[in-house]
């Protein structure tokens, strides 16, 4: 038997060895991939929301071998017509149910914060000033703790954005709990109760992964544990099929979150996706429509009022149509300004933000009650500054000129009293006891030059900046683009009211500008950014400004760290590849960076040698090689897949003489066999009934093997064959010699063996480039 290594799943050989892994050495090496730089990655764990767990590959391979060929032999027109049918089947559910949690995040959240703040309103006006302020912060608190409880005890993958992990997933990783139904409970319940608590977040990043848990759900391929299996459903049961349906999934998220269809379909295009085909387009788009449409239909049906402010201004949520699009030099320069701001200001953030995270995992290690307790410490921090922060500003007279009632006593507004006298309001007020997506509304309002003073705007610039920053991290679902909009849109409007002498544009935009050049400097997006904002806003002529500064932001972010995405992929250890080969893979070859020791089967293989390899590795793929009498020299047969050989295993189709069995097994095991498992576990070694008289039994492995598994000679450059690798979206890449006389294969390349801390560990001399 020939030696090679799998390096990426090397997982523990039994449940106890994980456990007793997870009770000694969890501070040591589970919190490595975000408290210190670590030497190396082979250890397949990340961390999924706020919790550690087990990652793994995914196989987008085709695997080519006698069962795949006689199932697709045997498929009728008609087979193949209600596979097409059941993706635009799915399409469709997937963009309904995202439609409809969009449209319930939406209306639970105007209702529990509207709640709250007409109560604070109430008994400010009675000048009950203490009482006021127990109502707004005790009511933070409960929505807060509740949040976190559920994050904490029934699903830690919901915490934080969920972005970076539909990014990794679609990417090829894996881990149970990134997608389960637990996760899309929680990330629901746990946004509403997270953003109607005043928290600094938004409801954006976690309706992305919303949408993904919903289309995993529908991609399951049914389950035979609780008898919901369907015939049509089996075809769905492969990676594939679930990348292409998460990918809609993720699309949907963003088309409900902002109202932006379009936008949805690029942002899973530009940002989330990391294989992509034309025809995977029409199906986003066509997912994104029923979003809209479902969008469109209850905001006709709340505009009556009896959803809350939910419908306010339709499809379009933040409108700055109204305002006349004229600009001149000084504002090309003040664009230019912005830009460069929003580049300075968001790899600042992007750098912060890595730091916080980094303090928060030691914290969030000590157990489900100190993240409870760090919810709630943030949550009173931003009660206080939400509450307290507005006493500092002075009363301003109410405009004579505007149609909007001063001051307003209503949930949302322009004009708060607060504890002004009447005809006077508090502009800090206006945005600090809002819900996010009114305060954003406020600065983006038009016509109103003079709303908010300059020292206002300060103040709630650093509020909110300082505020998003901690708040991200803790264990509640929380999204990255409300808060950076927030501040983005209040330096635009502080820029706008400083250039005001010589500009011609109107602050709102200025505000609209300040909030793209922050997303620009902070995500590192461009198109997708672009189109999500003019349907936010519904101003076309404004485009070529946004345009200007979110390149200028973009570069002038890249130049100090990468995307707040990337950055958190990375810190979180999830072994993502890249879409470019680093400049160092260009001095190596694949044969450089095989680890072994790698092992091989027969094409004829001893039971009691594959059950040995199964439970004294974690290998989840191994070369198979044929050997005279079955070929007249030793050649690759291919590759065959761990949970293929469990099937194979569990059906017990053995001889007692080294004979080829294609017939027999061909006949008793078939396709649906091998399909992949949903949510739930596929077949273990200790699931295995094998006696001791099977052991010395021979088993044929040509029907499972994949007879075409990619290749690549030792020779190649490693940059060449990382590209492939991710271009194909493998979980395996076999390595053949350059030379004949040798053995047909050198070894296996996974995905861990293209990343920067295994080449590291074995060239220390190699300097990586940041």
């Amino acid at each position: 038997m020939i030696i090679a290594m799998d390096e990426e799943n090397k997982v523990l050989k039994e449940e106890n060895d994980i456990e007793s892994d997870f009770g000694k050495d969890s501070e040591r090496t589970y919190s490595q991939p975000l408290l210190i730089k670590r030497i190396n990655t082979t250890s397949q764990i990340a961390i999924v929301g706020a919790n550690v767990c087990p990652i793994e590959s995914l196989d987008y391979e085709i695997a080519e071998n006698e069962l795949f060929k006689q199932d697709w032999r045997s498929r009728k027109k008609i087979q193949i017509f209600q596979y097409v049918l059941l993706k635009w089947a799915f399409a469709l559910i997937i963009g309904l149910g995202t439609g409809l949690v969009g449209v319930f995040n939406n209306i639970a959240v105007e209702n529990i914060a509207g709640f709250k703040l007409l109560l604070t309103t109430k008994l400010m006006l009675k000048h009950e000033y203490y009482k006021a302020f127990a109502a707004y912060a005790g009511c933070n608190l409960g929505l807060a703790a509740a949040a976190a409880a559920l994050c904490a005890f029934i699903a830690p993958a919901a915490a934080g954005s969920g972005i970076p992990e539909v990014k990794a997933y679609l990417n090829g990783v894996d881990a149970h709990s990134i997608l389960a139904p637990s996760t899309l409970f929680v990330k629901i319940f746990g946004s509403v109760l997270g953003v109607s608590a005043g928290f600094v977040v938004g409801k954006e990043g976690p309706m992305v992964h919303t949408g993904a848990c919903i289309a995993s759900l529908i991609g399951q391929g049914g389950s035979r544990k609780y008898h919901l299996t369907w015939r049509w459903l089996r075809y769905f049961k492969n990676d594939r099929d679930r990348r292409d349906l998460i990918t809609c999934g993720a699309a949907a998220g963003v088309a409900a979150a902002f109202r932006a269809p379009v936008g949805g379909v690029l942002f899973a295009l530009e940002e989330a996706a990391s294989w992509w085909r034309s025809a995977l387009l029409w199906r986003t788009f066509f997912t994104t429509a029923v979003v809209a449409i479902v969008l469109r239909a209850f905001i006709q049906l709340c505009s009556t009022g009896t959803c809350g402010s939910f419908g306010e201004g339709g499809l379009i949520m933040y409108d700055v149509s109204a305002a006349k699009v004229t600009y001149s030099a000084a504002d090309i320069l003040a664009v230019i300004l912005l830009g460069i701001l929003g580049g300075i200001f968001g790899s600042l953030y992007n750098y912060l933000v890595d730091k916080v995270l980094r303090t928060y995992s030691i914290i969030n290690e000590r157990g489900a009650v100190v993240k409870i307790l760090l919810v709630i410490t943030i949550s009173l921090l931003t009660s206080i500054c939400s509450y307290g922060l507005p006493w500092l500003a002075a009363c301003i007279p109410c405009p004579t000129d505007v149609s909007a009632s001063c001051p307003n006593t209503d949930v949302s507004g322009n004009y708060k009293s607060f504890q002004c006298p009447p005809g006077h309001y508090n502009d800090l007020a206006s945005l600090f006891l809002n819900t996010n997506d009114d305060a954003i509304r406020n600065l983006l309002s038009t016509s109103t030059v003079k709303e908010f003073h300059i020292s206002s705007l300060f103040i709630f610039f650093g509020a909110v900046y300082c505020l998003g920053i901690i708040t991200y991290g803790i264990a509640i679902p929380s999204g990255l683009f409300i808060p950076v909009i927030l501040a983005g849109a209040c330096y635009g409007r502080l820029v706008g009211r400083l250039f005001e002498p010589i500009s011609k544009l109107d602050v709102g935009l200025f505000a609209l500008l300040g909030a793209a050049s922050f997303l620009g400097g902070t995500m590192r997006m461009t198109v997708s950014l672009c189109v999500i904002l003019l349907e936010l806003t519904n101003d076309l002529l404004v485009l070529p400004l946004v345009m200007l500064v979110l390149l200028i932001s973009k570069t002038m972010g890249d130049i100090f760290n990468k995307g707040v995405y990337d950055q958190i992929v990375k810190l979180k250890g999830l072994p993502y590849m890249e879409a470019h080969a680093e400049s160092y893979m260009k001095n190596l070859v694949a044969g450089d960076v095989v680890t072994g020791p790698l092992i091989t089967f027969s094409g004829v293989e001893k039971v009691g040698n594959i059950l040995h390899a199964l439970r004294s590795t974690g290998h989840n793929g191994f070369p198979v090689m044929d050997e005279p009498p079955f070929s007249d020299a030793p050649e690759l047969c291919g590759l065959v897949l761990r949970s293929h050989l469990l099937v194979l295993l569990k059906g017990k189709i053995f001889s007692t003489n080294k004979l080829l069995a294609r017939n027999e097994i061909l006949s008793r095991i078939g396709a649906l066999d091998f399909a992949k498992a949903g949510s739930g576990k596929g077949i273990r070694v200790e699931d295995l009934d094998i006696e001791e008289e099977d052991m010395d039994m021979y088993v044929d492995l040509h029907p499972i093997t994949n007879a075409s598994p990619y290749t690549v000679v030792e020779s190649m450059s490693l940059a060449k064959a990382a590209l492939l690798f991710r271009q194909l979206g493998l979980r395996h890449m076999c390595v053949v010699p350059k030379s004949q006389g040798r053995p047909p294969i050198v070894g296996i390349l996974t995905r861990h063996d293209f990343l920067p801390e295994h080449v590291l560990e074995l060239y220390p001399h190699i300097r990586l480039r940041k």
